[in-house]
């Protein structure tokens, strides 16, 4: 049985330690099978253990496929990185409680709520699934019902649900040529979602094989509309002319390429490009408000039609009657939007007298 190395251990103390193995043989133990003992359980113990950063990272291994919506998948981790790891990182699973999880949502609950409310249910998914492994046990100090419902104010008494800043349509015609005179894909990709009206995750995880250009027609699967529901989009002249310019990558599937080989672009990539261009008060998905807005103020097209042209699911007696989706009314309808956001903005002294579009 080895005492240790003569560079950890003095002789005396070499002394000592053999000792006290010759009395655990005079007792009738096994002195070589205590330490083999002592050594696994401190092992498993480690096994055990787990700190929130890994734990976080490995649910988000196991769940990021299942998660249908991109920018939820590319959020959850980013928003744990910039909000929780700093204080709750490094611990174990098994040590943190309420306290750790306040100072981690106090300093933003107030100021950022909505990002501070799903910081607070992604703790709690992580801890949830960290206590199914075994790495800990107990309540979960980061659940909002009879626990963190006590120590701070209800989210929607904060404040109201912020709507998405969104661009006057009026000034669409001076927006677009800023946008095409901007080179890359983001670009291509912005313009082709104002054009479609269509939602920054059907747009990025556009493939090749979704667009028919005879027919002039984009068909989104149900598993990327908001609906569950295919969703047809009647295509603009231009719309295809931006899809006919976009760079191809062999083997890569998808009309709008990112970075990486074989993948799609990301789903910041159009808000950082609207960054680039100084337009911190409009947001991507603002842009389907523009749309909305200008159809209802500048044409006379029955709400129900326009709400298809959004994927919006149509509610009421409409929806006992409206068995089609009406495709070429909604073909009209995105070819007038692609010519407004394509005319060349009237002067100052100049007023439109441009009879309202009809059906």
């Amino acid at each position: 049985m080895g005492l240790g190395s003569a560079l950890d251990f003095t002789l005396e103390e070499a002394r000592d330690r053999a000792r006290d193995a010759r009395r655990a043989l005079a007792e009738g133990r096994d002195p070589l099978a205590e330490k083999r003992a002592r050594k696994a359980e401190r092992a498993a113990a480690e096994a055990r253990t787990i700190t929130f950063e890994r734990a976080a990272r490995a649910y988000f291994e196991i769940h990021a496929d299942g998660w249908k919506n991109a920018k939820n998948r590319a959020q959850f981790l980013s928003t744990l990185e910039t909000y929780a790891f700093p204080f709750i990182g490094e611990l174990a699973c098994a040590d943190i409680e309420r306290g750790d999880v306040l100072r981690a949502l106090e300093p933003i609950w107030a100021g950022k709520t909505e990002t501070a409310s799903r910081v607070r249910q992604r703790i709690e998914k992580v801890l949830d699934w960290a206590a199914v492994r075994g790495y800990r046990s107990g309540n979960n100090p980061a659940a909002w019902k009879g626990n963190l419902e006590h120590e701070l104010i209800r989210p929607s008494k904060i404040a109201q649900v912020r709507k998405f800043a969104a661009l006057p349509w009026a000034e669409m015609p001076i927006f677009i040529p800023q946008l095409r005179a901007r080179e890359g894909v983001a670009a291509r990709a912005l313009e082709f979602t104002i054009l479609t009206a269509a939602r920054t995750g059907e747009v990025t995880g556009a493939r090749w094989d979704e667009i028919d250009f005879e027919q002039k027609t984009w068909i989104v699967p149900a598993g990327r509309v908001k609906m569950k529901r295919e969703h047809r989009v009647p295509l603009s002249d231009r719309a295809l002319e931006v899809l006919r310019a976009c760079p191809r990558e062999d083997g890569n599937p998808h009309v709008f390429i990112g970075g990486r080989k074989g993948a799609p672009i990301s789903n910041m990539a159009m808000g950082t490009l609207l960054k680039r261009m100084n337009r911190d008060d409009v947001t991507v998905h603002g842009f389907r408000s523009t749309f909305r807005d200008w159809a209802a103020e500048r044409t006379n097209y029955q709400n129900h039609i326009v709400e298809m042209a959004l994927a919006h699911v149509v509610k009421g007696v409409e929806a006992h009657y409206r068995r089609g989706d009406l495709l070429d009314r909604r073909r009209r309808l995105m070819t007038e939007w692609a010519i407004y956001c394509d005319r060349v903005p009237a002067s100052d002294n100049v007023t439109s007298i441009r009879p309202a579009n009809r059906i």
